[in-house]
């Protein structure tokens, strides 16, 4: 028997598998998460001995103490830089010759107080939420149609961005036009333990809590029903929502979605390592799906090793990033190089300013610095990978709601179609953009408000016409 017939004859075995095994293997059952409190102190044994919250929505404005930014400077003046190695762009990490030119470039010409007054320009509000103070932006449109609705739509951050990856975004999502007939109300809530949400104080925040609260934040708000919008952790919390709190959700947007557990989903991606054109309708697709498998998994092995040490010991590494600004910025906008681009690895600058400014990746790597919430960040990376999440088998549950999927070319990894609807069961819409990386929302704003706008349009039709039945 030649190489091409056991290829061919373990090639049907698989499709065969593929199709009869999901018929007798049933999705997990959905689990159940209690409330939960997060506050200081011993956590009582009662859920109802729990502290109440405050629930009252406080404005809470940006505004730094000079001598948190004296002390920033100080610490900048006395960055203590390795050597790079000559001949070197960034495939070692973040090259120290070029940070060297952005600490003089942070120390010198960038200005916290102009960025804090732009940050300033969204409302921003705290509440009390299990226990600790969650942040939120709130944009209204401005609406004086009377016709036109308006979709609460939360938009939700990942690692290392923050709620100021939307500020490009959020203007073209709540500005009306002439040719539509709604418009977004706009909730960016920070993550617990991001920026300026306070860091749970107990062991087990994850991205299913995170889900939790904030669906009692938009409750809290005076929205029962809402879009969901989110890449990186945002769009895990935001298919967290969409799994357990469907009646809530109107549709949900994602921009990443990563591998996935379920038998069927990795026959597939195993059979598109070979064939990559029976799991994947377009080349955009296909590249997404192990094509050129060794340089894929090679790929994924230089850029992972950060995922490994957040998921694991946190706390370890974030000493040094909370003592130092240059570690921090060299952690963060080494991601801002390599998952907006990967060739960019070979750029002296790491390309950073192709599609940002040095002000926009500063002003993100500030909101971690005077909140030091680094640390706190990395833990959702732990939490997310304990026996508690991972029993739960989320990415082999069911996605039913309505789901829009934006394929940005250079993503890090992104499932096709035929792979995705494995376990987002409703998908309306999938898109292929023309350029774009992980950071959709700061590098491409334009293309992904129109391919919001374009996804809720489908869902508003698709209403119409099961309402018309």
């Amino acid at each position: 028997m030649g190489c091409a017939t056991i290829t061919l004859f373990f090639l049907i075995l698989g499709v065969i598998c593929a199709i009869l095994i999901p018929l007798v293997w049933p999705d997990p059952e959905y689990p159940l998460f209690p409330d939960m409190w997060w506050g200081h102190g011993k956590i009582p044994s009662d859920p109802s001995e729990y502290p109440e919250d405050n629930i009252t929505i406080r404005p809470f404005v940006i505004s730094v103490e000079n001598k948190t930014l004296e002390d920033l400077n100080r610490r900048l003046d006395n960055a203590h830089l390795p050597e790079s190695l000559d001949n070197v762009q960034f495939q070692y990490g973040f090259n120290s010759n070029y940070l060297e030119k952005v600490i003089t470039y942070w120390r010198n010409t960038y200005d916290w107080r102009q960025e804090e007054k732009k940050l300033n320009e969204f409302d921003q509000f705290l509440t009390q939420v299990e226990g600790i103070d969650i942040h939120f932006l709130h944009v209204k449109p401005t609406v004086t149609n009377p016709k036109i609705k308006i979709f609460p739509l939360m938009l939700i951050h990942g690692w290392p961005g923050s709620f100021v990856e939307f500020y490009k975004l959020i203007p073209l999502l709540t500005t009306s036009t002439d040719d539509r007939d709604f418009v977004f109300e706009v909730i960016c809530p920070s993550i617990p333990g991001y920026s300026f949400s306070e860091a749970p104080h107990q062991p087990g925040f994850s991205m299913v809590d995170a889900g939790r609260v904030f669906v009692k934040l938009m409750k809290r708000l005076g929205f029962n029903k809402f879009y969901l919008q989110g890449g990186d952790w945002g769009s895990a919390v935001s298919t967290v929502i969409s799994l357990l709190y469907p009646e809530n959700v109107l549709g949900v947007h994602l921009n990443f979605i990563p591998f996935q557990r379920s038998f069927k989903s990795i026959l597939k991606q195993l059979i598109g390592s070979f064939f990559p054109s029976l799991v994947a309708d377009t080349p955009a697709q296909q590249k997404h799906i192990f094509s050129m498998f060794m340089e894929k998994l090679y790929f994924l092995l230089k850029e992972t090793g950060y995922f490994h040490i957040q998921s694991t010991k946190p706390d370890t590494v974030g000493v040094g990033l909370s003592d130092s600004p240059a570690g921090l910025a060299a952690y963060i906008l080494e991601k801002f190089s390599t998952w907006t681009d990967r060739k960019y690895t070979n750029l002296s600058d790491g390309g950073l300013t192709e599609k940002f400014t040095l002000d926009e990746l500063l002003t993100n790597v500030m909101v971690y610095w005077i909140t030091n919430s680094i640390t706190s960040s990395m833990r959702f990376y732990k939490e997310a990978f304990s026996e508690r999440i991972l029993n739960c088998h989320f990415d082999r549950l069911p996605v039913k709601v309505p789901t829009g999927i934006a394929l940005f070319p250079n993503e890090i990894t992104m499932l096709p179609r035929n792979i995705a609807k494995d376990q987002y069961r409703n998908i309306i819409h999938y898109s292929e953009m023309p350029q774009g990386g992980h950071f959709a929302a700061l590098e491409e704003p334009q293309l992904l408000a129109d391919d919001i706008w374009a996804f809720v349009e489908k869902v508003k039709k698709l209403e119409a016409v099961t309402k018309g039945k």
